[in-house]
């Protein structure tokens, strides 16, 4: 077979993508990667490492407002949307990762996302232990994030799927996540 005959999507497709969001130290990243090593066949969409694609320009959120922050914030989710559908379409179930506290980002995700339906996860186990966790781990945020906790809980207050993690060990989170959206992984 010919290197221009090599199909890239294949049937069956996946059963659509996740989004693990919550404020910064919830366990998202963690949280995701180890959910994608329950699937035979799965990405991981870490959206920092897609800000960090950025070379010359970039802007990271910030707590004071910033314009072209919220742009790129809207962009790096588009990327993931885009990834993730073409995850999907070759099989792979894409675990997205992202910080999404307000209704109209996590509106942009459902709009954008086109291969299937997208599952989305809200890990909240509390601003205090969030706090804790990031001071605990190697990428430590030097801006304290955890304010993002009210206004998630008021715009998001409508989301099905909320999974208080302060006291799970992660694999009891991703067992959490895996009863809550119904996906049932084929280990590798």
């Amino acid at each position: 077979m010919a290197w221009a005959e090599v199909p890239v999507d294949t049937e069956p497709r996946a059963a659509g993508a996740v989004l693990l969001t919550g404020i910064p130290g919830s366990g998202k990243s963690t949280v995701a990667a180890a959910l994608a090593a329950r699937f035979a066949a799965s990405a991981h969409i870490e959206v920092d490492a897609l800000q960090e694609l950025i070379v010359s320009g970039g802007r990271w959120p910030s707590p004071d407002g910033d314009e072209e922050a919220d742009r790129q914030i809207f962009l790096r989710a588009r990327n993931a949307c885009l990834l993730a559908d073409s995850f999907v379409a070759a099989g792979f179930l894409p675990v997205i990762d992202d910080v999404v506290v307000r209704r109209a980002h996590l509106d942009f995700y459902r709009a954008t996302l086109t291969a299937g339906p997208l599952h989305c996860v809200i890990l909240a186990p509390g601003a205090a232990t969030a706090r804790e966790r990031n001071l605990a781990r190697d990428k430590t945020l030097t801006t304290d994030w955890s304010f993002l906790e009210t206004p998630m809980r008021d715009e998001l207050a409508d989301e099905k799927i909320w999974i208080d993690s302060a006291n799970l060990t992660v694999a009891e989170t991703v067992d959490a996540v895996l009863s809550a959206t119904g996906l049932t992984p084929a280990g590798p």
